[in-house]
């Protein structure tokens, strides 16, 4: 079947780096970390008592103060993260079809801090069920997609995908393939995430999953460094507008990239652990490849789901070497969330932009914080380790994977026409 090309025309974020785009490339660029102590509550108590907060995020910049006390921060976050994407795009009712354009996102918890705050104001009670109305609306993932279509009057497919931590890949892919097919002409897609909270950090404590480096949280975060110990939890909202390429350029548009392919695979393994030789991370990077028309020597930088936990660092590694062979070492490889955290189900979508923007710029941001080699990874792979380089990159993949074995890859490339 004939499919359209796709192209990304406007991008918009909140990160733990900063809180639009320039600001989030230059942290990213510069290897900055995220991390900090945590601020939205007393985490004393805590066996991690960091995180990589998005700072100083005033939602009354971009709703009134009623109508933010309506919605959850993630919602807030994508919002905020879509105003600025349209903006970026130049697009606004008086020149775009709203029946044309829709919105998918991702979100792999949702409203968890309302859903913590309602839960405990209850339980100090007398047993009186006493609810705010709004605690089903603020709390539900798809309110997000469903806040931004009502804001832009856009009444084309709306809806959320949800695999964990890989939801905004899968979001992306959902838009991606409703462009191709005729659909729409115009999606907004990405995802957001905001869990920093008693419950998302004590459960993931529980699970040991995160990092405990209390005493220096800025280097937390080691993807591929032989002592990491765990993941930091971030938070983010990003958000990208993908267009078709013919309506783009009948509007004159401005083209960050095209997106050439993406794909979707489960390990089919293990709640949380990874398949131990990357078999579901193999197959999806696999099929994106197949999905982009595009061979494994045309990719020239990943944007991995590095995590900085001991398992899953080893088995993304290995999945890469297995589909990419010999030109494994001619890529460069990097993991992000050594500075902005793990987003969670935002994370696909940071991390996607961080891929458009080495594409437009031909710079592979860092994988910081690393000090020793692990002897389980082939120390001849480029890792990026500390610093920036720049390199051309004609093409980048983006990796994500979530609890539940769900994989999600994603191909970006310089848009020729």
């Amino acid at each position: 079947m004939q499919t359209k090309r796709v192209v990304v025309t406007g991008i918009g974020c909140l990160t733990p780096l900063g809180n639009n785009l320039e600001d989030y490339w230059n942290g990213l660029v510069n290897g900055v970390s995220g991390a900090d102590m945590i601020t939205q509550f007393d985490a004393s108590k805590f066996r991690t008592k960091f995180a990589c907060e998005v700072k100083n995020f005033d939602p009354t910049e971009y709703m009134d103060r009623k109508d933010a006390r309506k919605i959850d921060r993630f919602t807030q976050l994508a919002i905020a993260a879509s105003d600025q994407a349209l903006n970026d795009a130049g697009l606004n009712k008086d020149n775009i079809d709203p029946d044309r354009m829709g919105v998918v996102l991702g979100s792999g918890i949702g409203g968890l801090i309302t859903f913590q705050h309602e839960v405990m104001e209850f339980g100090k009670g007398d047993g009186t069920p006493r609810y705010s109305p709004f605690f089903i609306p603020k709390m539900i993932l798809d309110i997000a997609p469903g806040h931004v279509s009502m804001r832009h009057n856009l009444r084309g497919p709306n809806y959320s995908t949800v695999s964990a931590c890989a939801s905004s890949t899968h979001a992306i892919i959902n838009a991606l393939d409703l462009l191709r097919l005729g659909k729409a002409d115009i999606m907004v897609t990405g995802g957001s995430e905001a869990v920093i909270s008693e419950a998302g950090i004590g459960g993931f404590n529980a699970m040991k999953a995160m990092s405990e480096r209390n005493d220096d949280p800025k280097t937390a975060s080691r993807p591929y460094d032989k002592d990491r110990d765990g993941f930091v939890m971030g938070e983010a909202g990003a958000i990208i507008i993908l267009e078709t390429l013919e309506h783009a350029l009948a509007r004159g548009a401005k083209i960050y990239c095209e997106v050439a392919g993406g794909a979707a695979t489960a390990d089919a393994y293990h709640i949380t652990a990874p398949h131990p030789e990357g078999l579901g991370a193999q197959n999806v990077m696999i099929k994106a490849l197949e999905d982009a028309g595009m061979t494994s020597e045309e990719i020239d930088y990943i944007n991995t789901h590095g995590t900085s936990t001991p398992l899953g660092d080893i088995a993304e590694v290995k999945a890469i070497v297995n589909v990419f062979g010999d030109h494994a070492y001619n890529l460069n490889i990097s993991a992000t969330k050594s500075m902005t955290g793990h987003c969670l189900g935002a994370a696909g979508a940071i991390e996607a932009v961080a891929a458009i923007q080495s594409v437009v710029h031909d710079i592979v941001p860092p994988t910081i914080n690393h000090f020793t080699d692990d002897d389980d990874l082939d120390p001849k792979l480029n890792f990026t380790f500390n610093k920036a380089q720049k390199r051309v990159v004609n093409a980048a993949l983006s990796n994500t994977f979530g609890f539940g074995g769900h994989n999600a890859a994603i191909i970006v490339k310089k848009y020729i026409a």
